[in-house]
């Protein structure tokens, strides 16, 4: 085993997790990437940051990226004697876009990247496991890594990550905030324990929309509704919220992000009852970003 020469370079998507109904459990990867380079050095750790995050984040040990990479390097047995890293980053800090399962997958794959033989002792199943490990639930990392629309969660010890079909025709226009918001703020916000009534009422959303997605948008709008979690984190986010409660009394599939506060709205092209992009574009509010995007079918890539 050993290292490979030169420079190698790792994309990896921002992701949309929770899609409404599926709370910690469904993610889906989006046309919006970071790019991150990596090589062996002979010692020591140089880090350089591009766009997002440049000037806020650390630079050192602590950096996201490089915490994913060693751990990368340590399920593989292998350590190097150093590493420059470079970021590329696009994807907005804090605003539910999964910058941070983007950091770790990119790490660990930068790492298997850099290992000659990495791709046969970091399978993609093995990143998966070790990125949820890294980040607590595996709803970002699963479509960070694989692409496309995931359904994950945990059975016993171990994450498990499928992925879903996902109707061509369908895109999303997110909608993004100046400001940030904590994933630890957000979740704080939710009471340990809903009525029986939201919980059926969710789970039967959920379930509609892996058939929406896969080929049924029609039935986007019903499905995205959800009963668990968006309206108690409504006092972080009240914007968001009144842009999905306006969006969704037009017709629009409109969820929050992950944790917010960005908003997610999805479109079809040729699907009735679906406003066009440009139709949606025109709903961002002042002072918002609004990002036209595709869902991204690669996850994680080399190159």
């Amino acid at each position: 085993m050993s290292f490979v020469r030169g420079e190698v370079r790792v994309s990896v998507p921002a992701t949309s997790a929770n899609l409404g109904p599926g709370y910690d459990s469904l993610g889906l990867a989006l046309g919006l990437r970071d790019e991150l380079t990596a090589t062996t050095i002979h010692d020591g750790l140089e880090v350089v940051v591009e766009g997002e995050g440049a000037g806020a984040l650390p630079l050192d040990e602590s950096h996201l990226v490089v915490r994913s990479m060693w751990a990368g390097f340590g399920a593989m047995g292998i350590a190097p004697p150093g590493i420059r890293l470079h970021c590329r980053n696009v994807i907005p800090h804090a605003r539910g876009l999964g910058s941070s399962s983007a950091a770790i997958v990119g790490g660990l794959g930068l790492a298997r990247a850099l290992v000659s033989d990495g791709p046969s002792r970091l399978s993609d199943g093995d990143l998966v496991q070790l990125a949820a490990d890294l980040e607590g639930h595996p709803d970002n990392v699963a479509p960070a890594a694989l692409g496309g629309f995931t359904i994950s969660g945990r059975e016993g010890m171990s994450w498990y990550a499928v992925s879903a079909p996902v109707d061509p025709r369908i895109r999303a226009v997110a909608f993004v905030p100046p400001y940030s918001l904590s994933t630890e703020l957000a979740r704080s916000l939710l009471p340990a324990s809903v009525p029986h009534a939201d919980a059926a009422a969710d789970a039967g959303r959920t379930a509609l929309l892996v058939a929406a997605l896969g080929g049924a948008p029609e039935h986007l709008l019903t499905a995205t509704r959800d009963y668990l979690h968006q309206d108690y984190r409504r006092p972080a986010m009240p914007e968001s919220l009144a842009l999905v409660d306006a969006l969704r009394a037009d017709g629009v599939p409109a969820v929050v992000s992950g944790a917010g506060p960005t908003v997610l709205a999805f479109l079809a092209d040729g699907v009735p009852g679906l406003l066009a992009a440009a139709d949606l574009r025109g709903r961002c509010p002042g002072g918002w970003v609004a990002h036209e995007l595709d869902v991204d079918r690669s996850g994680v890539r080399v190159g």
